[in-house]
């Protein structure tokens, strides 16, 4: 009996607490600051994550002042709703150093930032790998869904970016990313809108690994490709698996870009598999006589179907949750006014 009695009791104190968890969503804080110069609550940025309340009753933001921020970070699923806000893009750096085979590292492991929690919303940051050129090295390892980069950089060579998540989604609007081989990879559905994309090396820019059944991938809406000088060949991509999907749409295209455009990855079975396309594209690298056959130029019908609302809604699993892209914050840096 006395057992069945601290049953209940138990079972009593955890629903009293569970209530407190989620009600008066006042006691909990929804502001952080981060500062190198020891002017903000923390001078570290895995520190402010992990002061946050884990599926915060209200979205969190964190200001990170301007400042080179020499650490690994990891948003954790639980991290819910977390918005970061960088002082400058050009100052406010997040950067680190491993990649693949450096101790245990893999190329899943090798990221600065990873970013797990859904609804991430970032603006103003870099993201960099400064390991160099020795592998994968991965600046960004992002697999939350219906995450936003405004005005981001990342920085880094081989697999600068790693768009995870087979059911995720991703949007990147105005930021600018550089690499050498497959520095944009990865499952996701991803849009890259305006965005400057830089090739460093004789290589591919992406490997997309689009899960089968998957109607998008990677889309490139008006972006800017750019090659290094000593770059005299660069392709737009290969497929990392037999379904990757990549559509660049009104895109400038330097005179680097190869003019076959794309690559089976030396396994001919892709081309039957893969989507690989193109709509009005401009350059000297977008000229289309001599692409591969088996990738395509997409009719003005099929390009109208490449918008944001088509590509990154998916109401058929979530009532209700179109035009999440709609929402970029736009939130300019306000440092918090000290406590007197």
């Amino acid at each position: 009996m006395k057992k069945v009695v601290g049953y209940i009791v138990l079972i009593i104190i955890c629903g009293l607490q569970s209530f407190a968890q989620t009600a008066n969503p006042q006691q909990y804080k929804y502001v952080f600051t981060v500062a190198k110069d020891g002017s903000g609550e923390f001078k570290y940025i895995q520190d402010a994550i992990d002061a946050m309340r884990v599926y915060p009753l209200a979205s969190i933001t964190l200001y990170i002042k301007n400042g080179v921020y020499n650490e690994k970070i990891e948003l954790p699923a639980p991290n819910t709703d977390v918005t970061f806000i960088g002082e400058s893009v050009e100052k406010t750096i997040i950067t680190f150093n491993d990649y693949s085979g450096r101790g245990k590292h893999t190329t899943f492991t090798s990221y600065t930032a990873k970013i797990s929690g859904n609804r991430f919303y970032a603006e103003n940051i870099t993201f960099a790998n400064s390991a160099g050129p020795v592998g994968q090295a991965l600046a960004l390892y992002v697999d939350a869904d219906k995450a936003i980069f405004k005005n981001c950089k990342f920085l880094g060579n081989q697999d600068t970016i790693f768009a995870a998540g087979e059911n995720s989604r991703q949007l990147f609007l105005d930021c600018y990313i550089e690499g050498t081989t497959d520095f944009i990879f990865g499952p996701s559905t991803a849009v890259f809108q305006n965005c400057t994309i830089r090739s460093k090396t004789n290589s591919y820019i992406t490997a997309a690994s689009t899960t089968a059944g998957k109607k998008f991938g990677y889309v490139f809406l008006d972006c800017k490709i750019i090659a290094d000088s000593g770059v005299t060949k660069t392709l737009l991509g290969r497929p990392w698996r037999a379904h990757a999907k990549t559509v660049f749409i009104r895109c400038e295209m330097p005179k680097q870009i190869a003019p076959e455009g794309w690559s089976n990855w030396n396994n001919p079975a892709n081309e039957q598999t893969v989507l690989y396309a193109e709509y009005k594209c401009t350059g000297e690298g977008a000229v289309t006589a001599k692409r591969v056959a088996w990738s395509k130029q997409l009719s003005d019908k099929e390009a109208k179907e490449y918008t944001l609302d088509n590509i990154l809604s998916n109401n058929s699993l979530v009532k209700d949750e179109s035009s999440w892209f709609m929402q970029s914050r736009s939130k300019a840096f306000q440092w918090p006014a000290s406590k007197q």
